[in-house]
């Protein structure tokens, strides 16, 4: 069996918990060519480079098919498909390019936070999120032991998100089933071809068809009698650029749904595992409340939310850092990598709260921006400052903690922590 590359190395859920060793000798070569013919781009000036390249192309339908996910064997025994469920799905501004990008995302950004619909709508949720995160808080009073995702990261943002989007509470269990199996059977290392992700992949493709008609269906109760949130206002909106089509409206709801709470789950979970095993940083934190701001945007770069990218292609040959990429090859783009590399960030291994020129791909670049980069802000600072203030004592139970088995959402699935009580 040939040698690992680093970048398979990464991959593996044994390595999970710190990928960075891997990371570190993959910028050795800034463009690495695998051995499933994926080019993987590793560091922080390359990888913005091509997020401003009109020449690599977002829309996995301009992937070779089939893209065959790293095997426990030679790429050619069979592997399924990596974007099988994806291009399963109409086009969502992910996964689409300009013109239609511009138009579906121009078409969505009004009602999230632009004028004239909602130009207040993320500032104005400053007080329920605190209400939903101090409650969450007080729910912990009495306890010494905690689960900092199940307890606290994880139900404030899909509350959030419901709200924003008009989705209703109460079917949270139904959707948080189906993201977990999907995501759970996405793999792109060198374990993609064991029995245990072979069989979850036929639970995860029905449930991206489950989750995809709960969409369908949500929109279609919304045309018939428009109610509350986002959603209801992209199916009804009439607008000069008339409406999106039923598929598109429904990838969008999926969209986001998943990523309006997915990606800041695992945000607040990394911040609250980070702080602990940097106790300095904590007190600093407890001491200048004003830190939250930049500590954030910090705590996201130091453990990026989202690792990589996978959808992405070349649309012609791109010379890059002495490769060429060559039309039609798959591109990775390694966020998790870029925000600690050497040549842009100082000390990239260290925590520093106060770090400046901070400007981390956390959120990405270019055209595919993160949608909803302003609200996980505001839920992160409230979420992260609220806890470092009436936490008492917090100690990590496990270091590290258990992980999700997703590479691209990289996330504790667990974090227990023993506390001595919690402030009012």
């Amino acid at each position: 069996m040939a040698e690992e590359t680093p970048w398979q190395q990464a991959l593996r859920h044994a390595n999970r918990a710190n990928p960075y060793p891997f990371y570190a000798e993959l910028r050795k070569t800034p463009v690495a060519r695998q051995p499933d013919g994926t080019y993987v781009v590793s560091t922080y000036r390359e990888i913005v480079q091509l997020l401003h390249d009109n020449r690599v192309s977002s829309d996995p339908r301009n992937l070779p098919v089939p893209v065959a996910a790293p095997a426990e064997g030679p790429v050619e025994s069979g592997a399924e498909p990596i974007t099988e469920a994806v291009i399963s799905l109409e086009p969502n501004i992910i996964t689409c390019d300009p013109p239609e990008h511009d138009r579906d995302r121009r078409m969505m950004t009004p009602h999230f936070f632009g004028p004239p619909h909602a130009p207040h709508l993320i500032v104005d949720l400053e007080p329920e999120i605190r209400r939903i995160v101090d409650g969450l808080l007080d729910n912990m009073k009495g306890k010494t032991r905690i689960d900092a995702v199940d307890d606290f990261a994880y139900p404030l943002p899909v509350t959030v998100i419901c709200k924003v989007l008009g989705v209703p509470l109460e079917d949270e269990p139904r959707f948080h089933g189906w993201i977990e199996t999907a995501l759970d059977a996405l793999d792109f290392g060198p374990e993609a071809g064991s029995e245990q992700m072979v069989s979850r992949l036929e639970g995860a493709r029905q449930a991206v068809k489950d989750f995809e008609q709960f969409a369908a269906e949500l929109l279609d109760r919304y045309a018939k009698q428009p109610g509350p949130g986002m959603l209801s206002a992209m199916v009804n909106d009439d607008g000069a650029e008339g409406r999106m089509s039923k598929g598109v409206l429904a990838s969008n709801a999926l969209l986001l749904i998943f990523a309006g709470h997915e990606t800041t789950v695992n945000l607040i979970a990394h911040s609250v595992l980070t702080l602990l095993r940097h106790p300095d940083a904590l007190e600093k934190l407890r001491r200048r409340p004003e830190l939250i701001v930049p500590g954030v945007e910090e705590l996201l770069r130091f453990e990026s939310s989202v690792q990589f990218w996978h959808t992405r292609s070349a649309l012609e040959d791109i010379e890059i850092a002495g490769t060429t990429i060559p039309k039609g090859a798959p591109i990775f783009l390694a966020y998790g990598s870029a925000n600690r590399d050497p040549q842009r960030f100082a000390n990239p291994d260290q925590l520093d709260l106060e770090r400046p020129d901070n400007e981390h791909l956390g959120f990405s670049q270019g055209i595919h921006y993160c949608f909803g980069a302003p609200l996980a802000r505001l839920e992160v600072q409230v979420a992260v400052s609220e806890f470092v203030r009436r936490v008492q004592n917090p100690r990590l139970v496990a270091d590290p903690p258990p992980y999700r088995h997703n590479q691209i959402f990289r996330g504790p699935r667990h974090l227990l922590v023993d506390i001595d009580g919690i402030r009012d």
